[in-house]
């Protein structure tokens, strides 16, 4: 599957959009002109609905085209983060027009009308259907490409425009067949519908905003190509900032061995630098040194903490160690799991059991944080 970056991305996402604009358009006028000949509220709000779509999508043009805007002294790191103000909107818009649907359906369910249907109309209504399942999986495929919030909650949000279609079609033949009229019962449920995906999108974007867990096959990718270099024992403390979707800034720590010099440390931070921008892209701004001691005595004292700190339950990792068998030091983090009872207290209890075991050291213990995986 091919991955779009920068102009390209752009270019995509807005031809995808227009793409739908149009498809909406025709579709929110010729099921406005069937739900209102047949006096279906169900048909006439998924007509709305598809008016929203199209307004969705010309927010996901605006979006895509501010984020494309080149960094500049108030903003040095881009706008990325516009197609997530975008995408919120869209939520909002989603998330309107389901409880707009709800208060028209209510008022129908008081005062029920005759629903009156035409084997043109639901032709109509059939062929959007189809229209609505090649759309969605359309956009959802582009917005995968492009790395697209707001595409890809399009391309939900169009899927499940075809699963409304569905049911209005089953409500329209149940009413031909037995008589049994669910119009307003089924435009409550299309509303329901309409308000979860908004929620929804609107979730899944706060959560960007504020900062959520990279995504983990990611970061073992990631770790996986800076441990692949030889003298490289390690990558730890991985943590990514996402400043808008293919625009993802990275910091790591990485393990070497203490014999190592200035110029070959410099040497392999550069080319994992550009290697992981290459195979990623992620733009790796800083690459952190964990000294290794290469001392037989140092090695043993490691592994001998390495298994008493792992003994215990909720410890994740242990890494940075190093120990200065002249200072009388040692040093290393650990990592304890966010869903330990009491990570506090499991870190004060290894540090006071290390702490009587080597009475002659003074130990450093970084109670550090399980960011990414």
């Amino acid at each position: 599957m091919a991955i779009f970056h920068g102009s390209e991305r752009e270019r995509v996402i807005v031809r995808t959009s227009v793409v739908g604009i149009w498809a909406n358009i025709f579709l929110a006028a010729f099921k406005a002109i069937v739900g209102i000949s047949a006096h279906s509220i169900a048909i006439v709000l998924d007509a709305v609905n598809n008016l929203s779509d199209a307004l969705s999508s010309i927010i996901t043009i605006t979006g895509a085209k501010l984020a494309g805007r080149a960094p500049d002294k108030g903003h040095p790191l881009g706008h990325g983060r516009y197609e997530y103000v975008g995408a919120f909107l869209i939520g909002i818009i989603i998330l309107y027009a389901g409880i707009a649907s709800a208060q028209e359906s209510v008022k129908a369910i008081l005062h029920p009308a005759t629903p009156d249907y035409t084997p043109v109309g639901l032709l109509i209504v059939a062929t959007a259907l189809l229209v609505k399942i090649f759309l969605g999986l359309y956009v959802q495929k582009k917005g995968r490409e492009t790395g697209s919030v707001s595409l890809t909650a399009s391309g939900k949000d169009a899927l499940m425009d075809a699963v409304v279609s569905a049911a209005v079609l089953i409500a329209a033949f149940l009413y031909l067949w037995k008589g049994i009229s669910v119009e307003p019962w089924l435009a409550a449920a299309i509303s329901v519908l309409i308000m979860k995906a908004g929620v929804d999108t609107l979730r899944e974007t706060v959560e960007r905003i504020l900062g959520r867990r990279a995504d983990s096959k990611l970061t073992k990718a990631i770790k996986q190509t800076i441990s692949s270099f030889p003298g490289v024992y390690g990558a730890y403390d991985l943590i990514l900032h996402d400043y808008g979707p293919s625009h993802t800034l990275a910091a790591v720590h990485i393990e070497v061995p203490d014999t190592w010099t200035a110029a070959e440390i410099d040497k392999v931070t550069r080319e994992i630098q550009d290697r992981v921008w290459r195979e990623h892209h992620v733009i790796m701004t800083a690459v952190g040194i964990y000294s290794m001691n290469t001392s037989d005595q140092a090695q043993a004292i490691r592994d001998e903490i390495r298994d008493v700190v792992m003994g215990h339950e909720g410890v994740i990792q242990v890494h940075g160690f190093y120990v200065d068998t002249e200072e009388k030091t040692i040093r290393f983090d650990v990592i304890i799991d966010f869903d330990a009872p009491d990570r506090q207290g499991l870190y004060e209890h290894l540090c006071g059991e290390l702490r009587r075991k080597y009475p002659d050291y003074q130990l450093f213990i970084t109670n550090d944080l399980d960011v990414t995986d």
